[in-house]
């Protein structure tokens, strides 16, 4: 098409006339060109529209239904503020009433800690004045007073839960689940409700020890209003602070379903199976680490990006770093997106997130990044984003499975390949579910459910591919093993027993082959991806990027992931992970501590060196708690 409108389409874009690359990128035009037929390809002429590169991003993102179509147009669109109301959404005339000189717009962009600094001189007044309905009732009215007085209470909720460098106007789909469920604390905290049964799931997660304190001291406020706290929880300074203990165990998957001890804190200290009880009285055995020496650094010098601002931090490489600070102390910008961007921009990476490919960051120099031969980000993110994708299938093992079943005597005979033994090839997957293992049940009047298939129960394989066996065992078997149980059942296929005992060694045991990727937790993806790292023999020098993968981790699956960890960097890599877990931080080879606060109080490098040296540091809030943990290891 565009070479029927006379552009020469062999010669390169950067060689065409400013004017012509000017005219496909943007115009409004839409001439009407007559393809020519052409053999093996066009069978027939046909009269052809021309759409412009703008002009087609812009009609995809307006019509398209397709969400695959619209998010590759988004990869060429930015977002940017309104320039009639920059970015409030409100008038004029809303936002011409102003409170303390501010607008609503203004206020609804300033941190929970400042919008409570401006609240709180009217909200203390201690005369206020009449109101009346005239224009002239001010801001001293007793009106001002209660609403300013109520507001302040409710802030200052989310202040003590260390929520403080939040801004009003931030989108809940931008915030962390621990940011979220501690939301969700303090609007109960105000309801002003007793005889409530409060039920967490790890609300520590992902907390600096600085920020947990002040959530442990508002359970305690809930609880003695006259409610009942069931709190699952991992973190063992949260553990102590219980009056009833509930240990489950000894394992996990099939290995675990006990209660193993119910009962007051001090007595689970007799229970000797308990994995808990190992750590909570220091029985646990520590992991053995000698600091290893940097063998060169990367250099980043003015970074700037959300809260980091002109920031100059130097990286060690081939050791581990864990980058630490408080919630919103800027930990994932500089990791995951500056040190992610920087390195992938050197290696000439693409990335496939839409969100990612966006982003622009301002970065003065970077020296060093030549160091690196590979990037891997081990992040939370599903392995799969369908239930045919799985454990087997992700990390390879199901290449080998398939075969080895491919090789039996049976299958031979038969003329099986390996194609046969796959559930997504139909001549060896179960046709009336296609291979999925259930079928889809639309309900009248209810949302549709699932259900096993009805021809296969489940298997996914169709009958005659279930009639190849190996060790009494058809594929279908295999696929529902246990980690621990395949590695036993595996143990002379080598390709398989190396990835079976890699998932073992990160905590992963319990996990079952076939296990979809959907009903895989953020944590157990991360592990799976660690464990896919660990088993490929690479050489070169790789970066290792994780975003605190010991959120929701025991203790015990914490020490396992370490040593995995150290084990990356014996063979000549370098990790680093933004981290809150002191185990973990004291077992680094260098911090590198952020803060001093959050937000715009945050974004500052406040620390750097080994463990010891950054629990010195006065400025630091992670020094408390690190020279405890320290002092006390």
């Amino acid at each position: 098409m565009v070479s029927g409108l006379g552009i020469d389409i062999d010669r390169p874009w950067r060689r065409l006339r400013k004017k012509d690359r000017d005219w496909l990128l943007y115009t409004d035009e839409q001439p009407s060109v007559y393809i020519e037929p052409e053999e093996d390809r066009i069978d027939y002429g046909y009269q052809g529209t021309f759409w412009s590169a703008r002009k087609h991003v812009m009609h995809v993102l307006a019509d398209s239904k397709s969400e695959k179509m619209r998010e590759r147009a988004l990869r060429f669109v930015r977002s940017v503020p309104c320039p009639e109301c920059h970015g409030s959404g409100l008038r004029p005339e809303a936002l011409a009433v102003t409170f303390a000189g501010r607008s609503i717009a203004e206020v609804n962009a300033m941190p929970l800690n400042e919008v409570a600094a401006l609240l709180r001189p009217v909200a203390r007044r201690p005369e206020a004045d009449a109101t009346t309905s005239t224009a002239r009732s001010g801001e001293t009215t007793e009106v001002a007073v209660r609403i300013c007085g109520d507001l302040v209470a409710r802030v200052d909720v989310l202040l003590d839960l260390g929520l403080g460098y939040l801004s009003l106007g931030r989108r809940s789909t931008t915030l962390s689940p621990g940011e979220a469920q501690r939301l969700r604390i303090a609007t109960q905290l105000r309801s002003g409700l007793f005889g409530v049964v409060y039920v967490l799931d790890e609300p520590s997660a992902g907390l600096h020890p600085a920020d947990a304190e002040p959530l442990l001291d508002v359970l305690e406020r809930l609880k003695s209003a006259g409610n009942s706290l069931f709190v699952v929880e991992h973190d063992m300074d949260v553990v102590r602070r219980a009056d009833w203990v509930v240990d489950i165990g000894p394992g996990a998957g099939e290995g675990g379903g006990r209660v193993l001890y119910s009962g007051p804190v001090a007595g689970l200290e007799q229970v000797e199976e308990s994995a808990t009880s190992q750590h909570l009285f220091g029985r646990a055995e520590p992991l053995d680490h000698r600091p290893r020496t940097p063998h060169g650094w990367l250099h980043l010098s003015g970074v700037s990006r959300h809260n980091l601002r002109d920031v100059s931090v130097d990286v060690p490489l081939c050791v581990l770093t864990a980058v630490t600070g408080v919630s919103g102390s800027g930990k994932s910008t500089l990791v995951t997106q500056v040190l992610a961007e920087v390195v992938r921009g050197h290696l000439g990476l693409v990335t496939e997130d839409p969100d990612e490919a966006r982003l622009e960051l301002d970065v003065q120099d970077a020296s060093g990044v030549e160091s690196f031969d590979r990037l891997v980000r081990v992040d939370q993110r599903p392995i799969g984003r369908t239930p045919r994708s799985n454990l087997a299938t992700y990390t390879g093992m199901f290449d080998a499975v398939r075969k080895l079943y491919a090789a039996t005597d049976e299958a031979r005979e038969r003329g099986y390949t390996a194609g046969r033994f796959s559930f997504n090839v139909p001549e060896g997957r179960c046709e009336t579910c296609q291979g999925e293992g259930f079928v889809a049940v639309e309900l009248l009047f209810l949302p549709g459910t699932y259900a096993p298939c009805p021809t296969c129960q489940g298997a996914r394989y169709n009958a005659e591919t279930l009639e190849v066996t190996y060790r009494g065992k058809n594929i279908a078997d295999v696929l529902a093993l246990s980690v621990d149980d395949a590695a036993e059942f595996l143990s002379a296929v080598p390709a398989a027993a190396r990835s079976l005992e890699t998932l073992r060694e990160v905590g992963l045991g319990y996990l079952r082959l076939g296990q979809p990727a959907t009903e895989l937790s953020g944590g157990e993806a991360q592990r799976i991806k660690l464990a896919t790292e660990l088993q490929r023999a690479r050489r070169g020098h790789a970066l290792y990027l994780l975003d605190e993968p010991t959120a929701g981790l025991h203790p015990s699956d914490v020490a396992l992931l370490l040593r995995q960890l150290h084990r990356l960097v014996d063979a000549g890599n370098t990790v680093v992970l933004v981290e809150h877990d002191l185990d973990t931080i004291t077992t680094a080879d260098w911090v590198i501590d952020l803060g001093p606060g959050g937000g715009d109080a945050g974004g500052r490098v406040v620390a750097a060196g080994p463990p010891a040296k950054v629990a010195k540091a006065r400025r630091s809030a992670t020094a408390r708690y690190l020279a405890a943990r320290l002092a006390s290891s």
